[in-house]
């Protein structure tokens, strides 16, 4: 029995692509089917698979239908967790999602799940990307403050939200957790965020995320140990589209 997670999948099975980059770029190739060759070999019918946010390119969940059943197909249970793309996604229709789908998929969002003695509690998160203004030497000489303080609002509402989901798995008895964002936890002007400092007050072991492309984004916030938590990217052209083992 073990915990695998990857993120951004981006399928689009009944939807168009909206990324030019996923269109064109190499390492976006049928990934599909090499993530679900990848599943097939790795994971097992015990097992549980943590989607960690843009499952699908589909407006609505009538557009996300044949998304939706490709990854119920794949072995082992799945979680979902909200991602900025996921537009078919009402955060206050969690449990709708969940009800409609009756354990062929489980959506995490303002509530918990548990794998062995674990809560994995979660929210989609926020953080500020910009816009940047670089000097001639490609230093960050300032930003949009505006957008920042906008930022700095969706911030809070996902902290509130993620909160919930830590609460609700303590009262439950949990004391062990798992924390999945699909935002990176920290922004590029950050050593530490509000997402962090939560890790740490609930003594979270491990933050999971997604969200950052490219190489030229895959370092862009925390990684390794911090403060005795561990953090680790699963976007999944950084982990080429194999599902990354979070615990056994």
């Amino acid at each position: 029995m073990s915990l695998y997670a990857i993120g951004d999948l981006h399928l689009h099975f009944g939807s168009e692509v909206k990324a030019p980059g996923q269109r064109t770029g190499r390492i976006w190739k049928d990934h599909e089917a090499r993530f679900r060759e990848n599943c097939l070999r790795v994971i097992r019918a015990e097992d549980t698979l943590v989607l960690v946010g843009d499952h699908s390119w589909g407006k609505n969940e009538d557009e996300c239908r044949p998304d939706f059943d490709w990854i119920a197909a794949l072995p082992g249970e799945k979680i979902l967790l909200r991602g900025n793309h996921d537009m078919f996604w009402d955060a206050k229709k969690t449990g709708a999602l969940n009800e409609r789908f009756g354990g062929r998929l489980k959506f995490l969002q303002n509530n918990f799940f548990a794998y062995r003695d674990f809560a994995l509690v979660g929210t989609k998160g926020f953080t500020f990307e910009g816009p940047f203004w670089i000097d001639r030497r490609g230093r960050i000489a300032g930003w949009d403050e505006e957008a920042e303080s906008h930022a700095a609002k969706l911030v809070d509402r996902e902290l509130e939200r993620l909160r919930i989901s830590f609460e609700a798995a303590e009262l439950a008895g949990y004391r062990k957790f798992l924390m999945f964002l699909h935002y990176p936890p920290t922004s590029i002007l950050e050593n530490e965020s509000g997402f962090t400092r939560m890790a740490e007050e609930y003594g979270a072991s491990q933050v999971i995320y997604a969200h950052s492309h490219g190489e030229s984004r895959f370092h862009d916030s925390v990684e390794g140990m911090k403060n005795g938590v561990f953090y680790r990217l699963v976007s999944g052209d950084f982990l080429r589209w194999m599902p990354e083992k979070i615990a056994d």
